[in-house]
């Protein structure tokens, strides 16, 4: 079957790999309808992690189930389901209380599995034909039958629900004040959320125009462009004062915008310097004593690519006397899918959220290679992508 296969740095390729097969009684196959380039392959496809060539991408999958494992009680081929990117068991103890981006059993010696990403476990990923689901019973979400809301459904697999998340682990209520970094899929996607939730004041913080005019039109966000001076100014002073909440969906490969030449006048468009604690620090300028941030972006142990020694294993320079004096409260950590998308899946059923505005392309896993490299430079109108064999 074709699939999506690392190469190596920037460079990904449509090969033939081998079909997956029922290797346990619990697991179905798939034959994938949709799947999402996702932010956090970027990672990969920078050389940022310990990927190896040769892996399968794709941790946002949903499709038809062709074939049934004699233990799966509650599948059946032609059913309609969608992944979460998590992999888990169902049985551990962090599964049973719900957590299951961190089940401890699906990948020895780590809190947690995915299916085509680096340490998350042999899983091979969705960017293909056909995808193994193994614990079906546990992981799929089933979906209504034929094509209604596949661009909607989709993105239960990971950017509705992690948005979702980062609004959570915020602890955000109605009514009270939001600002979130980052106006790439997950921070539309939460804005999308903090808007449904009923926030009074929502900003989004980005550079990218086309990214804060989405999140104008459809989050009813006020957008803050870093490029054009500090974002926390910029925000009390629209706001007139600290928010209440702040969500980083941003990660660790932020930058800096400090570093940026403003003597020319095309300064907003020119690469600046990575500062992974950039966001974080913000954040804990911006939201008010007391108040609370969520962080679901992605920061890692270790990054190759790291601009210091220090960022390199992991460690950044958080302002945490600021963060302990003004008595914040913080939540991080990878989305539970499982917690969020069959409520989410219902409120798109019902009309109450359609979360597919986000979705800028769709097409053929044979262009795979070229939209990953439109999404890694942030082409205007590059917002998600998704592929269909």
């Amino acid at each position: 079957m074709r699939a999506v296969v690392y190469q190596g740095p920037y460079d990904v390729a449509i090969e033939d790999v081998d079909e997956p097969e029922i290797e346990h009684p619990n697991d179905v196959v798939i034959d994938i309808t949709t799947s999402c380039i996702c932010g956090s392959d970027l990672h990969m496809y920078e050389g940022r992690t310990s990927a190896e060539e040769g892996i399968v991408f794709g941790h946002e999958n949903m499709g038809i189930v062709s074939e049934v494992g004699e233990a799966v009680s509650t599948l059946e081929e032609g059913d309609r389901i969608v992944l979460p990117f998590n992999v888990s068991c169902g049985f551990c103890q962090n599964c049973e209380e719900g957590y299951t981006g961190f089940c401890t059993n699906v990948n020895p010696g780590f809190a947690g599995g995915a299916y085509g990403y680096v340490a998350m476990g042999p899983y091979q990923g969705g960017q293909a034909e056909k995808l193994r689901v193994p614990y079906a019973d546990h992981n799929a979400l089933k979906l209504p039958e034929g094509r209604e809301h596949e661009d909607a459904f989709s993105l239960l697999a990971d950017i509705f629900p992690t948005g979702w998340h980062g609004t959570e682990l915020a602890n955000l209520q109605p009514g009270e004040s939001v600002a979130i970094f980052g106006a790439g899929p997950v921070g539309l996607m939460a804005a999308y959320s903090a808007k449904i939730k009923g926030a009074a004041e929502i900003y989004v913080v980005d550079q990218v125009p086309s990214r804060l005019e989405l999140a104008e039109e459809h989050c009813d966000a006020t957008a803050i462009d870093f490029s054009e001076g500090d974002p926390v100014d910029q925000i009390i002073e629209e706001h007139g004062g600290m928010v209440d909440k702040g969500v980083d969906a941003v990660g660790y490969q932020a930058t800096d915008p400090d570093d940026v030449d403003t003597d020319t006048e095309d300064y907003s468009y020119q690469p600046a310097k990575e500062n992974p604690a950039v966001v974080i620090n913000n954040l804990i300028r911006v939201v008010r004593p007391t108040g609370e941030l969520g962080i679901p972006g992605l920061y890692v142990p270790e990054d190759p690519g790291a601009p210091d020694d220090m960022a390199a294993q992991g460690r950044l320079g958080i302002d945490f006397g600021k963060f302990f004096e003004k008595g914040l409260k913080c939540g991080t950590g990878q989305c539970n899918v499982k917690s969020y998308n069959r409520y989410l899946r219902d409120m798109i059923i019902e009309g109450r959220a359609d979360p597919s505005w986000v979705v800028s392309h769709r097409v053929n896993l044979d262009e795979a290679s070229d939209m990953y490299e439109a999404f890694d430079a942030r082409e205007e109108g590059v917002t998600k992508v998704l592929l269909e064999p």
